[in-house]
C-alpha cells in the first residue's frame, strides 16, 4: 500500500493588518487584555470582493510553482473551510477553475477548526487506495464576514488567511500520514455556532438586525472542551503507535487561543519551543491555521520529524494526526 506524503507547503494571507489597537478604537477593549487571554497582536482581512477561493488559489499556484508540477497532473482538491464563498457552489471546485487545474475535481469539507486535519486524513485514505496520485489540500477561512465587532469576547480572536498542502503517493517506507484519531460530539452546536445563513435558519432581516448570522460562542465552555479534547486525542495516537514524546519534534497545534496551546503542552509535558505557534500574528483562522504554521515553520522540518497536528472545532469535532515529514 502506498504512503501518502506532504511534499509542499504554501500559505496566503492577506495584505490589511487589523491590529488590536485598531479594535481599541471601535469597541471596549485594550491591547494588553486581548493579549493577556488571547495571544493575538494583530490579525489579518481580506477585501470585500475576495474570499476563501482567493486564499486558496495563491496556495496552489505557489505549490505548482515551487515544484514545477503540471496542474493536469493534480487529481483532486480538498477544501477545508466553514467559510466557503457560497452556499453553491464549492470553494473547492472555483480554487481548480482559478488555478487551472483542468483534470481535477474538488469538494469542500466543513469540521470548522478541525477541517485541516480531517481533510489531510480524507486524502491519505485517498493516496492509500492507489485511486489518486496527486492532492492539494486547502485549509482556508475569511471569518471575519461572519464578525460581530459589538462582541468584544468573541470578534477579537479570529482572523482570515490560509494554506494548502500537496500530498503525494510514496514507495518509501516510514514517511507519511501514519495515524489519526478524529472524534465529533454534535451536542457543542450550543456553545459555540451561527445561527443563521443555512437551511433551519435562513437569512432575514430580523436575523440580520439580531446579528444571528455572526460567530457565537461560549468561551469558557469551548476552552474546557478543546483542551481535553486536543490532549485526549493525541494520547490515543501516541499509545495506539507507541510514541513517546521524544518521537514528536513538533506539535501542530490549531491556533484558538494562546492558554489553550499552553494548557495542552503542559497536560502532555511537552515543551513549547517544539510547539508550532503563530498565533500573536495571524489570530484564529479556524482551519487555516496548522496549514499557516507548516508553511511559517517549514524551513526547520527536517525529513523524518515525527509531526502530531491536533484541532478542536465548533460542532463539536476535533482530532489529532501523526505524521513524519517527507522533505
Amino acid at each position: 500500500m502506498p504512503n501518502a506524503i506532504i511534499t509542499a507547503v504554501s500559505g496566503f494571507v492577506p495584505d490589511q493588518v487589523l491590529s488590536n489597537v485598531d479594535l481599541e478604537k471601535i469597541m471596549d477593549t485594550s491591547d494588553d487584555w486581548i493579549i493577556s487571554r488571547t495571544g493575538i497582536k494583530e490579525r489579518r482581512v481580506m477585501p470585500p470582493d475576495q474570499a476563501v477561493t482567493r486564499i486558496g488559489t495563491e496556495c496552489v499556484q505557489s505549490i505548482l510553482s515551487q515544484r514545477d508540477i503540471d496542474p493536469d497532473s493534480i487529481d483532486l482538491v480538498i477544501c477545508a473551510t466553514c467559510t466557503a464563498d457560497y452556499i453553491i457552489p464549492d470553494s473547492a471546485n472555483s480554487i481548480c477553475s482559478e488555478s487551472g487545474l483542468n483534470k481535477a475535481y474538488g469538494f469542500d469539507l466543513n469540521a470548522a477548526c478541525s477541517g485541516f486535519v480531517y481533510a489531510l486524513h480524507t486524502a491519505a485514505q485517498f493516496i492509500k487506495s492507489g485511486t489518486h496520485q496527486r492532492i492539494i489540500v486547502v485549509g482556508a477561512e475569511k471569518l471575519t464576514s461572519y464578525m460581530n465587532y459589538e462582541d468584544r469576547t468573541t470578534s477579537i480572536i479570529f482572523g482570515d488567511g490560509g494554506g494548502a498542502v500537496l500530498v503525494e503517493s510514496s514507495e518509501e517506507e516510514g514517511i507519511g500520514v501514519i495515524d489519526a484519531e478524529l472524534r465529533g460530539d454534535g451536542t457543542g452546536r450550543e456553545v459555540l455556532r451561527i445561527d443563521a445563513g443555512g437551511s433551519l435558519n435562513p437569512v432575514t432581516q430580523e436575523r440580520l438586525d439580531k446579528k444571528a448570522h455572526t460567530v457565537f460562542q461560549d468561551g469558557r465552555q469551548v476552552f474546557k472542551r478543546a483542551v481535553q479534547g486536543m490532549t485526549s486525542s493525541m494520547l490515543e495516537v501516541m499509545k495506539r503507535n507507541e510514541l513517546t514524546n521524544d518521537d514528536i519534534r513538533w506539535v501542530v497545534p490549531h491556533q484558538a487561543n494562546l492558554r489553550i496551546i499552553s494548557a495542552v503542552a503542559n497536560q502532555l509535558d511537552f515543551p513549547m519551543e517544539r510547539v508550532m505557534v503563530n498565533i500573536d500574528k495571524y489570530a484564529n483562522t479556524s482551519a487555516g491555521t496548522i496549514p499557516l504554521c507548516l508553511w511559517e515553520y517549514e524551513s526547520q522540518m527536517k525529513k523524518g520529524d515525527g509531526i502530531m497536528l491536533t484541532a478542536f472545532g465548533g460542532g463539536f469535532t476535533w482530532g489529532s494526526l501523526f505524521l513524519r515529514w517527507a522533505y
